[in-house]
């Protein structure tokens, strides 16, 4: 039980870096924080991403794969690749639909960027009490 406590306050810790390292009024305003990053270096860009490779070592390290943990990496895996696309719409090819253009001035609300913190927990938690 002690070893489920610690990899969840690991992974609240790991999602609270994120959450405050992608924190923007806009969405276009954390697409060009990301943006930055990626523009160094697309390592740099997987860097800020700890959270996944802390999934991955979970789940490799308790020999754990049930739904939960599936869950898990894949809404990761296609958090992670929105990005990408929507940086390569946004910066690279420059070709941004009227649609997306307006979804980017939305403003995000300051609780938006701490769901992560509350969905991937608990998860994480189901999967290796299960």
């Amino acid at each position: 039980m002690e070893n489920i406590l610690l990899l969840t306050s690991v992974l609240i810790m790991l999602e609270l870096f994120e959450a405050f390292m992608q924190r923007a009024s806009t969405l276009y305003e954390v697409m060009e924080k990301l943006y930055g990053w990626y523009s160094k270096s697309i390592f740099f860009f997987f860097l800020i991403h700890p959270a996944f490779y802390f999934i991955l070592f979970v789940i490799i390290a308790t020999d754990s794969l049930n739904i939960y943990m599936i869950l898990i990496l894949t809404l990761k895996v296609f958090d992670i690749f929105y990005k990408i696309e929507l940086i390569k719409k946004i910066f690279i090819q420059k070709n941004i639909p009227h649609d997306l253009a307006v979804m980017l001035e939305w403003k995000i609300p300051s609780w938006f960027f701490l769901l992560g913190i509350g969905l991937y927990p608990l998860l994480l938690f189901y999967a290796l009490s299960y």
